[in-house]
């Protein structure tokens, strides 16, 4: 399964060392990634804000599944983005249970 883990930190460090030694995990990319990801896969240089950049990248690579580390991502609307293309909504989320979870979390509304 050709995979995108999104993020830079340590977290994504543990899930791309994890995915790393499935054997569902071929090729694995991480973006932007850091040092010890690059041990893991391939980094790939992609800013977490340009869902269209992230988007051309899964078309031209054939990515098959998503893992968001950050919330950040998923709270401004890259789901919704991926959902709403039509070359792009076949793609699985690993997050996509928790959406809700990080919208209502970040939600200025709420904490009031």
């Amino acid at each position: 399964m050709r995979i995108l883990l999104l993020g830079s930190g340590g977290r994504e460090h543990a899930l791309a060392w994890k995915l790393n030694q499935s054997v569902w995990a071929n090729p694995l990319y991480i973006a932007p990634g850091n040092p010890g990801t690059a041990q893991c896969g391939i980094n790939v240089p992609l800013d977490l804000d340009d869902f269209k950049a992230i988007g051309n990248f899964c078309i031209k690579e054939n990515i098959e599944m998503i893992v968001v580390g950050p919330e950040e991502p998923l709270v401004k609307g890259l789901y919704d983005h991926f959902k709403s293309d039509e070359d792009l909504n076949k793609i699985f989320f690993a997050t996509v249970l928790h959406l809700s979870f990080f919208r209502s979390r970040n939600s200025k509304s709420i904490a009031k």
